[in-house]
Parts: structure tokens; sequence; C-alpha cells
């Protein structure tokens, strides 16, 4: 029998093709897609075939160590044998047709060579194929080209392909830079590296390195004195980030480009891309305590829709929090990110910012009974704050006016596709995110309110071929854009909710909304300047809950820390327009009464500069005495009792990009009395509300009125 062996795989090398060429059929396709930035600087190569990471190395490029290391683990008599060892062949297939399946594999390095570019099923049938496209190999190509186009295409781990990409990731060096035991660890890893993967299992991965060392010891590679100075040096595994830039955006634009393409110019800004991907991390590790792991985060260019970065996690390489997953993409309920296109409908529809909506305790359909975040009700507040405050009840009660299918109707036309199901199914909860969208959708549908209710498909490569699918379309008056860019961009309409130094506070005009979903499992910022739409994302990949995180804690501070970059590193002078919002001449502004809506007269208490159409400017004046004013002003800045913000257990985050005296949080109260901040008094005597620079730790706020009121909150750095 094994006489037979031997003969039978003498037989398959000899009839193994004359040429390279007519192999081919077994290999496929064998050119990966190179994908650069903007300006041709390299992102990451994707092999064909393969969802990996792949940096081209030529055989000059590679240590010898690691020539010699994997010589000694893999193929000792690589220079040797025509593709086939057929010592340790006819051994393994012995082995294999006694067992009836495969048991040992014994595959040279030609072998795996041959099974990278076009993988065989595990069977005796594959084997046989496995051993006929390694004689082809050999028949066309040197051992040193073979070596190269190994040391290109073996599999480290993951999704990490090729020397010179798992020189970089586990040790953050070149592959010419290896040492004998650095080279001998990767070595070690190509026989299992799920088994030996040093993120997971160093302590087995050295033990590997100890054996490979030991071989390349016993065929005379190395003397003594190296073996031992080898097996001395320690492992260290360097930090798993800053790899690759944009790693996920790398294979979603390969995924989009036709067949065949070789070069991919992406639209990425390698700059915009490298600082957020700088500070993603710092942001998750400060949230961590709060049961929060990841965060991603897109920015797109408003005149060209090119997508200018993309971070779908903060750290592609941490597998514990499945950190290649690319967030940007996943779907996930938005929350209130949603509510400007439910109020965006009724403006549509002839409603203006400075109607009255009903914010009170209410069934709707389906008895489904909304609350408030803050868990108050704020009496009849205008659409204006309401939308500005972002509370649920007004916006399921716009909703429920309009009717779930008009407003679903608005979300698939400003580009929102993943909201599949019928109106039934999401019903007045749209209002409120019950339905899951990507962070790239919700960019580009915020982008579509800065470029005055247009959508327009995204571009995401400057190859002309390489586009997203869809027309441009109109899903909003440029007057209503300018409405609900007014009010999203209005820090004094949203103070009462968030305070007037929230992250959302920029020092330049910007748009923004933020968004948490139910039961604390994502929370979302988006916003957007004339030139460019930000969104972020923060909350766990495996949908648990994060602990007291909102969208103005979470994610707001992350969208500040990147709008104020783009802001300050990007010139008005690279574009057409200015920073400002421009409004439509069909609309005008004046100062009307925030109790009853007419022009403010002076038995008001204060006034708001609201938009309208300039066909429907109001003409009255407020006639309301003074009393009636004073009764309503609790409504308008919402009566809670005690403290209304913040509320106990709340978490802030500091913005790094400011100065923490620049940085300040308002307590309010129902009425005035005496504030104290860790048993300090705060110089704020018998008043409603107080500015407190922020200061990171644990505190205790207290407040003393008719009664006295505690609450504890945190700020993080």
């Amino acid at each position: 029998m094994r006489f037979k062996a031997v003969i039978l795989l003498f037989l398959i090398f000899c009839s193994a093709p004359r040429s390279y060429a007519e192999a081919r059929p077994f290999f496929g396709p064998d050119n990966s897609v190179s994908v650069t930035d903007r300006n041709f600087l390299p992102l990451r190569n994707i092999l064909s075939g393969k969802d990996g990471v792949m940096l081209p190395v030529s055989l000059e490029e590679v240590s010898p160590w690691l020539i010699l290391s994997v010589l000694a683990a893999e193929d000792k008599r690589f220079f040797e044998h025509g593709g086939v060892d057929l010592k340790a062949s006819a051994r393994a297939l012995w082995q294999n047709i006694n067992a009836g399946k495969v048991v040992s594999g014994a595959s040279t390095i030609t072998q795996q060579l041959a099974n990278a570019i076009n993988p065989k099923e595990r069977t005796f049938k594959g084997k046989l194929k496995e051993v006929y496209a390694a004689a082809a190999l050999e028949r066309e190509l040197s051992k040193e080209e073979i070596l190269e186009a190994y040391f290109n295409t073996v599999n480290f781990g993951g999704n990490i392909y090729g020397v010179k990409a798992a020189a970089l990731v586990y040790f953050d060096t070149d592959a010419s830079s290896l040492s004998i035991s650095q080279a001998a660890f990767l070595a070690g890893l190509i026989k299992s590296p799920t088994q030996y993967n040093p993120l997971k299992n160093l302590k087995a991965g050295v033990k590997r390195r100890d054996e490979v060392l030991r071989r390349m010891l016993e065929n005379g590679f190395i003397n003594k004195e190296l073996y031992a100075l080898a097996l001395e040096e320690d492992i260290k595994i360097s930090p798993q980030n800053k790899k690759f830039t944009a790693p996920h955006y790398g294979l979603f634009v390969a995924g989009k480009a036709p067949a065949g393409a070789a070069l991919i110019q992406s639209t990425i800004d390698g700059k915009i891309q490298s600082y957020i991907e700088e500070i993603l991390p710092g942001y998750v590790e400060a949230l961590k305590k709060n049961n929060v792991t990841n965060a991603a985060a897109v920015v797109l260019d408003n005149k060209t829709g090119e997508v200018l970065a993309l971070a779908g996690s903060a750290d592609y390489f941490d597998e514990r929090s499945s950190g290649q997953v690319n967030g940007a993409l996943s779907l996930r309920q938005p929350g209130s990110a949603l509510k400007p296109f439910v109020y965006g409908t009724a403006f549509e529809e002839g409603f203006l910012p400075s109607d009255k909506v009903e914010d009170e305790d209410k069934f709707f359909k389906g008895s489904f009974r909304p609350k408030n975040y803050d868990e108050e009700y704020h009496g009849a507040p205008s659409m204006r704050r309401a939308l500005a405050c972002s509370y649920n009840i007004p916006a399921v009660q716009v909703a429920g006016e309009l009717g779930a299918y008009k407003v679903l109707e608005t979300l698939k036309k400003a580009g929102f596709s993943s909201l599949e199901k019928n109106a039934d199914f999401y019903g007045l909860g749209l209002a409120l995110g019950n339905g899951e969208v990507t962070l790239l959708e919700l960019a580009n549908a915020y982008r579509a309110l800065a470029n005055g209710g247009v959508w327009r498909p995204m571009v995401y490569a400057l190859n002309p071929q390489v586009k997203q699918a869809g027309r441009a379309q109109r899903f909003f008056s440029e007057e209503t854009a300018f409405m609900l860019t007014d009010i999203l961009s209005d820090n004094n309409a949203r103070a009462a909710a968030f305070g007037l130094n929230s992250p959302l506070n920029m020092p330049f005009d910007f748009a923004s909304k933020t968004g948490t979903s139910k039961d604390y499992k994502d929370n979302w910022a988006v916003g957007y300047s004339r030139r460019f739409t930000v969104a972020v994302w923060v909350g766990n990949f495996d949908a648990s809950p994060m602990r007291r995180i909102s969208g103005i804690t979470g994610a707001a501070p992350i969208l500040r820390d990147i709008a104020v970059f783009l802001d300050g590193n990007y010139s008005s002078e690279k574009f057409e327009t200015d920073s400002s919002f421009d409004m439509p001449a069909s609309l005008a502004h004046a100062d009307i009464c925030p109790v009853s809506g007419k022009l403010a007269s002076k038995n008001c208490a204060g006034s708001v500069r609201e938009v309208f159409p300039a066909d429907k400017l109001p003409k009255e004046h407020c006639a309301l005495p003074l009393k009636e004013h004073q009764e309503d002003a609790g409504a308008v800045l919402g009566a809670a009792e005690g403290i209304i913000f913040p509320a106990d257990g709340d978490v802030f985050v500091s913005s790094p990009s400011l100065a923490a005296e620049a940085q300040q949080i308002k307590f309010k109260a129902s009425e005035e009395g005496f504030w104290f901040i860790d048993g300090q008094n705060l110089p704020c005597p018998r008043s409603r509300e107080c500015f407190w620079p922020i200061k990171s730790g644990k505190h205790r706020l207290k407040f003393e009125g008719r009664k006295t009121y505690q609450v504890s909150f945190e700020v993080l750095n």
C-alpha cells in the first residue's frame, strides 16, 4: 500500500499542467485591490476573495530570520522538492487513506500557497487538487517567487494576511526588522492562527515560538547562542490601534468597486480620519464605567457628498468589543435623532415653529404612552422649543396629527432605506426612532437638510465608477429645511433642557441633534455646518444597555470635538460660501412673545426671535397682562419641583478641546433659592439658575428653596 501511495503521488505530479497559465482556473483572480485616501496615500490592500488586510511586500523586504523560521516550521525541504514533499506526503496520504478522510496535512509552502489562492475542500479529492495546483506553481514560478507570494498571502490570524501586515499589527515594526524571536513567533502562528492568537492566548503562542526555535536549531539555521538569546526575549505585542487608517472604509469601498478594479482612490481625508481614530478610544475608555465599549463616526462634505472620514468602531483590532463590526453600517435605533424629520413634515403641511403643541400625559393609539426624558410635562411649548429640547410627547403628538405613514414617507425620501416595514409596524413610535437605521444614512439625511432639503447620493471614491446609486430628490422645501436648521442651531431654545453650555453650543453656526434609544442601548449626535456633516454613535455592538448615558453626554462631546477640529483646520477660503446659514428670501424673522406667540410687547417677560414665511408674519402685538406672563413662566421653563437639571445620576463628559474653565453646567430649579456643590456655597444667591465651571469627579448638588433638594452627578474627563 505504501508503494501504491507513492506511485499515485508521482502520477498526480506528472499530470500537472505544463505552465502556470494552464493551472490558473484552479487559482482564480490573483490581483488585490489597493485602496488609498484622496491624496493617494495607501489605506489598505484587499486580497481578492478575502475580507482582509494585506500590505504588499517583496522578498527582499522580509527578514531572513522570518524566512528561516517559516522553513523550519512549515517546509524544511522547500528548496529540494518540486512542490510536494514526497516523503512527508506519502506518510500523510497513507494515514488519510486508512482513515477515509484528511487527518494529516504535511502541506508544503507551495501547497499552502496554492490553497490560499484557491481554497480546496478538506477531502481526499481536495488534497489531490492542491497537489496538482502546487505542481503547476513550481513549473511556472521560481522558488523565490513562490516564497514572495506566500509571504504576501499567508494568514496570521483574523483578517491579517501577509508578513508585512502581521509585523505591523503585532509588533509595530516592518517585516524586514523582525528579531529571531519575533520571526519565530509569527512563523508559529501559521500552523493555527486561532490557537496561538497572541491577543487571546499569548502563552500558547510563546510555547509554539519555542518549538519553532528548537526546529531552527536542529536544522542548523541558528546556533546555540542565538537560540538561547531568542528564548530569553520577551514577546511584547503592541497595542492594537492605529495600525491601518480607515480599515472599515477600505473594506466597504472595495466592496463597491467594479470587478477587476486594481486601485480605488477613496474620498477619505487622511487628516480628518486620523484625528477621529485618535480621539474615539479615549472617549470610550472614559465611558467604560458606564458600560460603553464602542463608538463610530462619519464626516461628509455637504457640497460633494464625499465621505471624508468613517470610523466604524473605536478600535478595529479589539476583538473583545467586536471592533471589526462597522458601526457606520450597523442597524440601530436612532431615538430622537429622527424628530427633525417629523417636525419638518409638519412645516411642509403649514405648521410653524411658533405653533404650540401639547406636552401632557396622554395615551396614543395602541395604548402608547410616551414619557419625556426628564419625566416632566411642559404644558404647551412651541414647536421650536419642543424640538430643540427634544421633548418626546410633543413629537408623538405631531406625528399623530400627520399620520405615521406620512412621517415614514418623508424618512424614506430622506434616504432611510433601512426602514423597510410599513407604517403600521412602526406606529407613532417612529417619531421617537423605534425603527433601525445606519449612521451613514443618518449623516446623509442631515446633509440633505444642510443642502436645503435635497437628498443626494454620497460619493465613496474619486474613481468615477465607484459611486452610490440614487438620484437627487427634494423631500423638504428650502424654507422648511432652513426652519429646521434655525431651530437645531438655536442654543437658547434648547437651554431649558440642556443648559446654555452643553456640548452642542459651538463657537460657530452649527445645527445639531442628539438621540438616545430605548433602554440606553444607543446614543447619537449628528449635526452640520455649511461645509460638513458629522454623525456620531456611541454604544455596544452586543446591544447591552449603557448606564445613564444619553446623546448629550455620550455622543455629543465627540461630535463637538470633531466639529471644532473641522472648523479650525479647514478655513472658509477653501469653499465658495462662508460658515453661516443663509435664510431664503421668502422667510423673515420677528420677535414674538413666547407665551402668546404674537409680536412681543412691553408686558412680555421676554421675547424670542422666530422665523416665519414672509406672508405669514404676525401682525398683532401680545395683549396678555404681565401677571399671565409670570404665571406661564414656569410652564415655559418647565416647572418640575425642586432641582430640574441635572437629574440624579447624570453623567457629563468634558471636552478635551476646550479649557475646563470654558465649560459650565447650568443648574436649574423650579423656584428661587440657594445652591451648594459638595458642601460649598455657589455665588448664585436666591436664583433659579446657576452656572458652575465643570470639575471632573463625582459631585453632590444641593438646592435650598422652600424645601431642600439634592442630586448626585459625575463629570468624566
